[in-house]
């Protein structure tokens, strides 16, 4: 659907440019009384008015138009305007600037094939006029006749006007799909995450309504088997009975287990269990983790699980591992103000025009020197950045001066993290976390 122009916006533009052209014909034929064409010009400004009636009756005003249609549409503007600015002076006109919008709109909205064509034929267009138009409608005992020079620097104002404007916008539209594309997939992350965490909560739900009836099942069991456990009619069946029950209440304890996350001792993680939950998993890849701590004194933060944290933090981490060539340490720093895990390896380090990039999804080429190998940072950095800034961190990225290596700094407002200091000032968001 990127690439499908709705049309109602299209539609809306033409009746502004319908109201607009309809009130300078009047204002130049009536309220200057120059001389013009007021029929033939009423005949396109009717033809455009026509169009925009026929696609409001045919299509639903949510409809998007396929990028030849748009370009179809698009065209018509430009044939309509330069059949207008023909008949009143061509690029003499003030208002000739007006053709390169159809473009700039193509540009911001349109495959590149299809805005290269519509460049071209509004290039065309203004070339004909340059050479090819009735007098500008003015004063008819003073024929006023613009110099060739004139022209031509109108003529390369407007054709570099439209060049220069088609890029930005393309431009812009470009950064902005990709900021969009790299937001869904972050959402995409959380949802993921948000669902486990439902899928715990619905296996303790579920283990606990169960428990009930499957204790009475045990009960009975164990009552058959006293009655009957020396029938050897029954005594098979009543084992086997008994054998499952005592299964399901093991399956139901392992459920239970694994919504631990869910019982209140398990919602919150002190400093030190998040920062060895995030390192355990990359501790088996041949790199040596080393985990520095220091702190004021003051008493370990304990924030409440965040899976944006633990995902963020982990794609840190998991980058630094890729890129490092022996060792890679984690800082952690902790005082009354701030908490901050800093990660540093011993690779090549970020390349210098990449320091500048960093966070942008989708980014084209590799990100470190000298490590073709280990792959980008685009949009895995870009959700693990996104997330740890919705958490409140601020992230900092260089490069060590000696020895070589990528240092990444995430830090955090004490309040942020720790759960006990936000309950004891009365500020505990638990939806927050």
């Amino acid at each position: 659907m990127r690439h499908r122009l709705r049309l109602q916006t299209l539609t809306r533009l033409r009746w502004l440019a319908v109201f607009g052209q309809s009130a300078a014909v009047l204002i130049i034929s009536q309220g200057y009384s120059f001389p013009m064409p007021v029929a033939f010009c009423f005949v396109l400004i009717a033809c455009s008015a026509w169009l925009n009636i026929f696609l409001t009756v045919r299509f639903p005003a949510a409809h998007r138009l396929p990028p030849l249609a748009a370009m179809a549409v698009l065209s018509f503007d430009v044939l309509q305007l330069s059949g207008l600015l023909f008949m009143t002076g061509g690029l003499s006109n003030p208002f000739s600037v007006l053709i390169c919008v159809p473009v700039i709109i193509s540009s911001a909205s349109q495959p590149v094939p299809y805005t290269l064509g519509l460049g071209a034929l509004s290039v065309t267009a203004v070339t004909l006029l340059a050479f090819f138009s009735l007098p500008l409608p003015w004063h008819p005992d003073n024929a006023f006749t613009m110099p060739f020079l004139l022209i031509a620097g109108i003529w390369i104002a407007i054709v570099s006007t439209t060049a220069f404007a088609a890029f930005y916008a393309y431009q812009v539209s470009v950064e902005a799909n990709q900021l969009a594309d790299a937001l869904a997939a972050t959402e995409l992350v959380l949802q993921r995450e948000q669902h486990l965490s439902a899928l715990d909560g619905l296996a303790a739900a579920a283990a606990h309504e169960l428990g009930t009836p499957l204790a009475t099942i045990s009960v009975v069991a164990r009552e058959m088997e006293k009655a009957l456990g020396r029938d050897p009619r029954y005594a098979e069946d009543v084992q086997l009975l008994r054998s499952q029950s005592e299964r399901c209440r093991d399956i139901l304890r392992r459920l239970t287990s694994l919504s631990a996350a869910d019982e209140d001792h398990m919602r919150w993680l002190p400093l030190h269990s998040l920062v060895e939950e995030v390192v355990a998993p990359h501790r088996e890849f041949g790199i040596g983790i080393d985990v520095v701590t220091s702190d004021d004194g003051s008493p370990e933060p304990a924030g409440r699980r965040n899976p944006g944290i633990l995902f963020g933090l982990g794609n840190l981490i998991e980058n630094a591992v890729d890129f490092a060539a022996n060792r890679v340490i984690v800082e952690v720093v902790q005082d009354r103000e701030k908490v901050e895990i800093t990660f540093i390896d011993d690779g090549p380090g970020f390349a210098p025009d990449v320091l500048a990039q960093i966070g942008v999804p989708f980014m084209n080429r590799k990100n470190r020197t000298n490590r073709e190998q280990a792959g980008g940072l685009g949009l895995g950095l870009f959700i693990a950045k996104t997330l740890l800034e919705r958490s409140g961190a601020t992230l900092t990225f260089s490069n060590n001066a000696a020895p070589p290596g990528a240092r990444v700094c995430v830090s955090w407002p004490r309040d942020k993290m720790d759960i006990a200091d936000n309950a004891a000032n009365g500020r505990l968001d638990p939806q927050r976390r």
